[in-house]
């Protein structure tokens, strides 16, 4: 008895192709515009494994492709309105990943506010001597008022975590979240206007594009600090620079960025920023779990007719 077709287009976790190779047939693709089948094989694909976009041309090329699991918990990439009239199932990986997400937000603004980068590096680079120390950093985290753009499943992990701090913590969403014990208020602007500090954590919509623009960051003023580890889409980038470059915006930290992995030299020379290259969930064990998820959803489709995490937009059963 033949097996059931697995396409995957691209890379992807090395996990999630030991997972399933045992279970079901494997197409790998290179990623181009058009996926490189034939008819036949085409035909015979019942389900997909993906990490990044999955276009809606692709998926007219599959015509019995019932789910994509995708590997990550932002499916900004997946043509889901396309997915949802071919009634096809989209998963993505949430949950798995919120802890690390959440960890290195705080993280990133311990690094931003007190400069532990450049005091290590001011280290390394053998300035620490007899009669020297490294300059007070300008910021601390003690009496600051934090604001969440953004209070999903990994903003209200980022707000735990922020409470043993002793910081206000407030928070901007599209509604407020009756059970949240922080102050909510109804505009990003209005947050800006009341915070020092400011922790994106929302997804690439059509409504966050660059959201975060000169005037959220005037706002947060000369002592504001601007971290981001949700999309790189929702921050002006020439409008950072220029606070930056300025003083009108204290610091920023930075893990992701409006064109991956293209970094603007704007942003890499301020030493007011903090920079990483895109690790907010990049543990091994965190994307190890992420890769079980994406089997898993496979599995459970194929074994019982319903997927684990179906996103809301798609058919959640078979």
């Amino acid at each position: 008895m033949s097996r059931i077709a697995i396409l995957v287009p691209g890379k992807i976790h090395e996990r999630v192709l030991e997972r399933l190779k045992d279970r079901f047939e494997i197409i790998t693709v290179t990623r181009e515009e058009k996926l490189g089948l034939d008819d036949e094989t085409a035909a015979r694909i019942r389900g997909v494994a993906v990490s990044g976009a999955f276009p809606g041309a692709w998926m007219d090329q599959l015509p019995g492709v019932e789910v994509i699991a995708s590997f990550g918990v932002g499916y900004d990439g997946m043509d889901v309105k396309r997915a949802a009239e071919k009634g096809i199932v989209v998963t993505n990986t949430p949950d798995v990943l919120n802890d690390e997400v959440a960890d290195t937000a705080i993280g990133l603004l311990l690094n931003t506010i007190r400069e532990l980068p450049r005091a290590e590096a001011w280290l390394r680079a053998g300035n620490w001597k007899r009669g020297t120390a490294y300059p007070l950093s300008r910021f601390s985290l003690k009496g600051r008022h934090v604001g969440l753009y953004g209070l999903g499943r990994i903003g209200l992990e980022i707000a735990k975590r922020l409470e043993p701090f002793k910081v206000k913590i407030s928070y901007h969403t599209r509604s407020r979240h009756a059970d949240a014990p922080y102050d909510y208020y109804s505009s990003l602007s209005g947050l800006a206007e009341a915070v020092d500090t400011l922790i994106a954590i929302v997804p690439k919509t059509p409504q966050t594009h660059k959201t975060i623009d000169a005037d959220i960051l005037a706002s947060l003023g000369p002592n504001g600090i601007l971290v981001n580890v949700g999309r790189g889409w929702t921050v002006d980038e020439e409008a950072l620079s220029a606070a930056l470059a300025s003083g009108a915006l204290g610091a920023a930290g930075l893990d992701v960025f409006y064109q991956e992995p293209t970094v603007p030299a704007t942003l890499l020379e301020p030493a007011n920023a903090v920079l990483l290259p895109h690790v907010a969930s990049a543990s091994v064990p965190t994307r190890n779990a992420m890769a079980d998820l994406v089997a898993d959803n496979l599995i459970a489709w194929f074994e019982k007719g319903s997927a684990l995490t179906p996103v809301p937009e798609t058919p959640q059963k078979a």
